[in-house]
C-alpha cells in the first residue's frame, strides 16, 4: 500500500513517525520542541504548527500518503464567527478552573447528574469547565466564542486548509464534558451551562473515515486524543488493561459499552477503534515513590529500588496508605498519607522504601478493581510510563494486580497509534481494508511478567493494605 505518517502533538513537542502501512514498521522519524518557555495554562497554537513545521523538515514526509493527527487532550480553542482564535488555547490541567468545576457540578445537580449525562464528573482540566471559567473571567471572549476546537481537530483543520467542515473523532469529543459515549451525541445544553451560549461543535466522524483531502492530495484521518492514540499504538483489545505510572496514575481498560459510573470515579471515554476506555485516576503514583526516595535521603528511583529489593514482600508488616495529595480513587480529597504497622524490627529503611512501591500498586490495584467490579474483563496489563523499569515495580506489580503484566519497549505509541489510524482510513478510502477493522500491525515488542507462584504473597498483601485503608477510612472506597 505504501507508507503513512503519524503526528504527536503533545504539550511539550511534536514528534511525527512515518510507517510502512503493512506492518507498522517505523521507517523515519521527527522531533522538535514547541517553541514555548516551559507549560503555561494558555497558549497560541500557531507555536504547534511551528513545532510540526520543524519536525516534518528535511523531507521527512516525501512519499506519504496518509497522515494521522493526536494531540493533547483537555486543550480548547475558542474561535469567533471568521474562524480566527479568540484567546489563546487553554491548555493542560489548569488548576484555576477548579472553582469553574465545583460551580458544574452543582449547577446541573450533582455528580451523579453528570455521570449520567455525560459519563463523566466536571474535573478543573476539562473543556467544558475550561468554558466555564472563561464566562466567568473573560465575559467578552466568551461572548465571541462561535466555535469550539481541541487541539487535534485545529490541527485537522490546518492541515487541510481550514474549510468550513471541522471534524473530530468519538475519542476526542469523549474528554470534553460535552459529549456522551453512552449516547454518541453532544450536549449542547452543557455547552450553554458553562460557556452562557451555544457554540459550533465539530462533526463526530467514524473512527476509519478520512476528515479530507489537503490541497496536495494528501488523505488526513479523523486523528484523536494522544490517551486513545496510544491505546491504538499500543494495539490493546478486550481484557487488556494500560496501568500508566506517571507522577498521577490511570488504568483505563478497552471494553464494549460505555459504563455510567454514579460516584464518578470512572471516566467513560470513547477509544479510536468504536469501542470504549473506561478510566480511572489516581492522584498519587509515581510521586510517591519520589517522596519516599528523598524521606530516605537517596538521589533517584533507581537507588529507592534496589534498596526496597532488600526488604521482602509486605515490607515486615509496613503499611504506606499513598494518599500524599489527597485522592481521587477512593475520593478523599482533603486526606494525607498514613504509616501503619510500624514495630522495632520494620523501622528500616528498606521496609519502608518497599511500603512506597507497594502502596502505590495496590493504590492502581485498587483502581483496577473499580473497573472489574463493573465487569470490564481484565487478562493482561501494559504497564507505562518510565518506573515500569523499575525491579521493585517489577517484581510486585504481576501478583498485585493479580495478572500478567506487559512492559512495552519504550517507542512513540502516540504517533505510531496516529499512523495506524491514518493506515486504516487510507485503506478504507482504497476498498482494501474494512471500515470496522484495523489494521493488523506488529504488536509492541515487551517483556512479560507472570504472577506465578508469588500471586498468593501479592494477594495476602493486598489484604494487608485493604484492611488499613478500611481501619482509616472507612467505607471511603467501594469498588
Amino acid at each position: 500500500m505504501g507508507i503513512v505518517a503519524g503526528l504527536d502533538s503533545s504539550p511539550d513537542f511534536t514528534r511525527i513517525v512515518v510507517c510502512d502501512t503493512d506492518t507498522g514498521a517505523v521507517l523515519r522519524q521527527g522531533y522538535a520542541p514547541h517553541p514555548v518557555e516551559g507549560r503555561p495554562s494558555d497558549i497560541d497554537p500557531q507555536a504547534w504548527l511551528l513545532s510540526l513545521g520543524e519536525a516534518a523538515g528535511g523531507g521527512l514526509l516525501e512519499g506519504v500518503q496518509a497522515i494521522g493527527v493526536s494531540a493533547q487532550q483537555n486543550a480548547v480553542i475558542p474561535l469567533d464567527a471568521q474562524g480566527n482564535t479568540v484567546r489563546p488555547a487553554m491548555v493542560g490541567g489548569d488548576k484555576r478552573a477548579q472553582v469553574a468545576a465545583a460551580d458544574l457540578v452543582d449547577a446541573l445537580g450533582g455528580r451523579e447528574a453528570w455521570a449520567q449525562a455525560v459519563g463523566c464528573v466536571p474535573q478543573a482540566a476539562q473543556p467544558v469547565t475550561k468554558l466555564r471559567w472563561l464566562a466567568k473571567n473573560e465575559p467578552e471572549n466568551a461572548l465571541r466564542t462561535a466555535a469550539l476546537l481541541q487541539a487535534h481537530d485545529w490541527l485537522v483543520w490546518q492541515l487541510l486548509g481550514r474549510p468550513v467542515r471541522r471534524t473530530t473523532d468519538r475519542g476526542g469529543a469523549s474528554g470534553t464534558g460535552y459529549w456522551s459515549a453512552a449516547t454518541g451525541a453532544y450536549r449542547p445544553d452543557l455547552v450553554e451551562l458553562a460557556l452562557g451560549h451555544q457554540a459550533m461543535l465539530p462533526e463526530v466522524i467514524g473512527p476509519s473515515d478520512a476528515a479530507g483531502t489537503t490541497p496536495e492530495g494528501l488523505l488526513i484521518s479523523a486523528g484523536t486524543g494522544e490517551t486513545m492514540a496510544a491505546a491504538f499504538g499500543l494495539g490493546i483489545g478486550l481484557g487488556d488493561a494500560v496501568v500508566s505510572l506517571g507522577a498521577s496514575g490511570s488504568v483505563m481498560a478497552v471494553h464494549p459499552e460505555a459504563l455510567t459510573d454514579q460516584s464518578g470515579m470512572i471516566t467513560s471515554l470513547a477509544d479510536a477503534t468504536g469501542m470504549h476506555l473506561p478510566v480511572v485516576t489516581t492522584l498519587n503514583a509515581v510521586r510517591v515513590l519520589r517522596g519516599a526516595a528523598e524521606l530516605l535521603g537517596l538521589p533517584d528511583l533507581e537507588s529507592l529500588s534496589e534498596l526496597a529489593m532488600k526488604s521482602t514482600p509486605g515490607a515486615h508488616g509496613l503499611v504506606l496508605l499513598p494518599y500524599l495529595e489527597g485522592e481521587r480513587t477512593p475520593n478523599l480529597p482533603h486526606t494525607a498519607g498514613t504509616l501503619a504497622g510500624l514495630r522495632r524490627e520494620s523501622m528500616k529503611p528498606q521496609h519502608l522504601a518497599r511500603a512506597a512501591f507497594e502502596g502505590m500498586l495496590c493504590g492502581l490495584a485498587d483502581a483496577l478493581d473499580v473497573l472489574r467490579g463493573r465487569g470490564v474483563d481484565v487478562r493482561r496489563i501494559f504497564l507505562l510510563g518510565p518506573a515500569a523499569e523499575l525491579p521493585a515495580v517489577q517484581a510486585s506489580a504481576p501478583s498485585l494486580f493479580g495478572t500478567q503484566v506487559v512492559v512495552p519497549q519504550p517507542a512513540d505509541y502516540t504517533a505510531i497509534g496516529a499512523a495506524r489510524q491514518a493506515a486504516w482510513a487510507l485503506g478504507v478510502s482504497q476498498g482494501t481494508l474494512d471500515p470496522r477493522t484495523p489494521p493488523a500491525w506488529q504488536g509492541a515488542a515487551a517483556q512479560v511478567l507472570e504472577p506465578g507462584e508469588e500471586l498468593a504473597v501479592g494477594q495476602a498483601v493486598r489484604q494487608q493494605f485493604t484492611a488499613v485503608r478500611e481501619q482509616t477510612h472507612p467505607g471511603a472506597f467501594r469498588a
